[in-house]
């Protein structure tokens, strides 16, 4: 065949792209394991940063079972079975009335001390946002919260993921003192009290989205939080890392 020919060229573009394309498979395929493997690790890294454990990636698995001492699915306020809390996609749960959610929750220990770590998923400006916020024994007292997003501003609505702001949330709390549940205002105005934070200057969409995330979220846990919580413990059933699978 001539080199020069409108032909040759379009058939050497057409293999070429051919063979492209199976180079690309092949090796997303040959990756997909170890992909799979790094979002379990990073997940637990979250999980735990709610109780303030600060762990590399390689230490991620090994850190969470030593902390995470039972994992509990509730819906409606009641235990359900056959379900793994780490596999649930928020994401999916979210989009349905909270009595039909499938709400995980991961029970913790540090330092003698339990804690109560729920998931959290909602919407910031851009897209979406998520977290994990910890409660203390008593089921209303904030210890510790992350939260991350997909798309927000940079200076303005990503800073929800600051140390700044993430610091304001240890010591507030998700119930009144008569037992009402609260959830946590994010606030333009200087918070005052045990359930309010300032939110972001110039991110009021986003402060707003974490502040609808918490109620909406924390609802699904209300029973749960008011009843005693220790009757739920099923460590029997508590999966190692090889079963936790990415949630979709």
């Amino acid at each position: 065949m001539n080199a020069n020919s409108n032909s040759y060229t379009f058939i050497f573009a057409a293999a070429l792209v051919v063979v492209v394309a199976a180079i690309l498979s092949f090796t997303a395929v040959s990756l997909d394991e170890r992909q799979d493997a790094n979002v379990r690790k990073e997940k637990m890294q979250s999980i735990l940063a709610s109780i303030k454990v600060d762990v590399s990636r390689e230490e991620a698995g090994k850190a969470f079972d030593a902390h995470i001492k039972d994992q509990v699915v509730l819906r409606n306020g009641e235990k359900v079975s056959g379900t793994k809390a780490f596999n649930i996609s928020m994401a999916k749960q979210v989009s349905k009335p909270i009595e039909e959610r499938k709400a995980p929750l991961y029970v913790a220990e540090k330092d003698n001390q339990t804690y109560y770590i729920i998931p959290l998923r909602g919407k910031g400006l851009w897209g979406p946002i998520w977290g994990y916020i910890s409660l203390k024994s008593d089921g209303k007292t904030v210890y510790g919260a992350v939260f991350d997003h997909k798309s927000e501003t940079p200076g303005l609505g990503a800073e929800i993921n600051t140390n700044e702001f993430q610091a304001q949330f240890p010591q507030k709390a998700v119930f009144g003192n008569n037992g009402d549940f609260t959830g946590i205002k994010v606030t333009k105005k200087p918070a005052k009290g045990p359930h309010q934070v300032d939110g972001i200057s110039g991110g009021t969409i986003t402060s707003n989205g974490v502040q609808k995330m918490i109620t909406d979220c924390v609802a699904a846990y209300k029973s749960f939080l008011k009843t005693d919580k220790g009757s739920y413990a099923d460590n029997s059933n508590l999966p190692n890392e090889s079963e936790l699978a990415i949630a979709e």
